[in-house]
């Protein structure tokens, strides 16, 4: 198994505040990685030591085998995306600049544009579907088409490893699946190693091949949706009464919630209750 990522003996936090004490995680390469948990679990405090935009007070995070601290910030930003969770969208910015910003780690005083970047620019625009917008103010976009724009950006970067920390936030439902899919299609057909944080479960559970619930400081849980998405599990992490069905369109766990009169039964339910 190659990693692409790793946390060794982590300890992070905040003013004084420990979040995550001598946390080990492995991510391995080539695969969709979603971390899960309640709000303000840690979910992404970890997704920004992985990152490098937070120091760790011990231990090491490895990026492909090599200590992220030892790299440069260059080194690592052609390794390395990261969408934050609320990205400052420039006023005035034209898709197509916004996602040349992608291209700043491979240029330098005496490499400025080339025409290798903008093919890579153009082709994550194509990716994404955004092509056909190229030319308009980012403002002016839908938020569908905002945050395509965003991972075109990301894409352009042209790192094996990318994070994104809720990249479906404020959008609706039909805009979700769009956004997963695309991140599902750029690791199926790219290659490159996702990881992310999501709060909806059940898309989580559809769009991942790893499931990671983070909970007091520890993993709680980890693996394949169904491995992990389990009442006991939704119970501690969420304080959630729920129950689980396979999904009737793919077959991954739907979450369902119950009531709490209903919750005694959960045990009993199976798909055919439920249709």
């Amino acid at each position: 198994m190659t990693l692409a990522l790793e946390a060794d003996g982590l300890t992070l936090g905040y003013d004084q505040v420990t979040v995550f004490e001598n946390l080990d995680l492995a991510v391995e390469e080539g695969t969709i990685t979603t971390l899960i948990g309640a709000n303000g679990c840690g979910k992404s405090t970890l997704l920004k030591a992985f990152g490098r935009l937070l120091a760790p007070s011990r231990g090491t995070v490895r990026l492909a085998g090599t200590p992220i601290g030892d790299l440069s910030a260059r080194a690592v930003a052609r390794r390395l995306a990261v969408l934050p969770q609320r990205p400052l969208t420039p006023a005035a910015t034209s898709v197509r600049d916004l996602v040349m910003r992608g291209r700043h780690p491979h240029q330098s005083l005496l490499r400025p544009w080339t025409r290798e970047d903008a093919v890579a620019a153009e082709a994550a625009m194509a990716a994404t579907g955004i092509a056909e917008v190229a030319d308009r103010d980012v403002n002016s976009l839908s938020g569908g088409q905002l945050q395509r724009a965003w991972i075109a950006l990301v894409l352009a970067q042209q790192t094996p490893t990318i994070l994104l920390d809720e990249p479906t936030t404020f959008l609706d439902l039909a805009h979700q699946l769009e956004v997963l899919r695309l991140v599902r299609s750029i690791n199926r057909e790219r290659g490159s190693t996702i990881v992310m944080v999501l709060h909806d479960l059940s898309l989580a559970a559809r769009y991942s091949d790893r499931l990671v619930v983070v909970h007091e400081g520890r993993v709680l849980a980890d693996g394949s949706p169904w491995d992990v998405l389990t009442p006991d599990v939704l119970a501690t992490a969420f304080g959630l009464h729920a129950t689980v069905l396979p999904d009737p369109g793919c077959g991954t766990p739907l979450i369902v919630p119950l009531e709490p009169e209903a919750a005694d039964d959960a045990s009993t339910w199976d798909l055919a209750d439920a249709v």
